[in-house]
């Protein structure tokens, strides 16, 4: 075993004795049952760690990640999260969250090419496409940049309140919400971003309020 993947071995040797000295129960509980209240959807950088940015410990928080956190209907791997999250283990919470500076929104906007991931990013440029106008408003590229994150977040949100899932347990009653957050690499913040919604017409009006607001500075 070469000596970098040992160490990975050593860390977790480590992180175990050290979790099971302050908490001697704590992986018994876990094994248990999982009952999250949050399902996180993110970016797959490996700069934006879920449960360690929002304070939570392991079992707390279900995660999905993909390039530039996008949620569209002909993913079925987001889908099955999803459903899984909220008909399954009954979360109270969808958080989308964007990042500041993301490298795939990045490409998105300024039509790098990439290779494969080229067709998944198309994604973000169709979000791109629709705030032409207020991107091309921003003068700074960086500043532009993390517009687009916010925008492409907010959007997701949209897509998750549009899919049968969501749709299926709000009609039944189920308490769940969906925001949409950015998160921060420079100072380790989250920031939301006017949309948390309990219904699809209450993500697009949301939707319009928070790109409104932005468009206002």
């Amino acid at each position: 075993m070469s000596q970098d993947i040992q160490q990975l071995f050593n860390n977790n040797k480590a992180w175990s004795e050290r979790i099971h000295a302050e908490d001697p129960e704590f992986f018994s509980r876990l094994a248990a049952q999982q009952s999250p209240e949050y399902l996180w959807i993110g970016c797959s950088d490996s700069r934006v760690p879920a449960n360690q940015i929002i304070g939570l410990a392991p079992g707390e928080v279900f995660v999905h990640r993909n390039v530039a956190n996008v949620v569209v209907h002909t993913d079925l791997n987001a889908l099955s999260v999803i459903q899984y999250a909220v008909d399954v283990l009954r979360v109270k919470h969808i958080l989308v969250v964007g990042h500041y500076g993301c490298g795939g929104v990045k490409a998105a906007l300024n039509n790098n090419r990439l290779g494969l991931i080229d067709n998944w990013l198309r994604h973000v440029q169709d979000v791109r496409d629709r705030h032409e106008g207020a991107l091309a408003a921003i003068e700074d590229p960086n500043a532009r940049v993390d517009r687009l994150c916010e925008f492409n977040a907010m959007q997701q949100v949209v897509n998750i309140c549009h899919s049968s899932v969501l749709r299926e347990a709000w009609e039944r009653g189920q308490g769940v919400a969906v925001h949409a957050w950015c998160y921060g690499l420079k100072d380790g913040l989250v920031r939301e971003l006017g949309v948390a919604a309990r219904s699809r017409e209450e993500a697009l009006d949301q939707y319009r309020d928070a790109v409104e607001a932005l468009a206002r500075g």
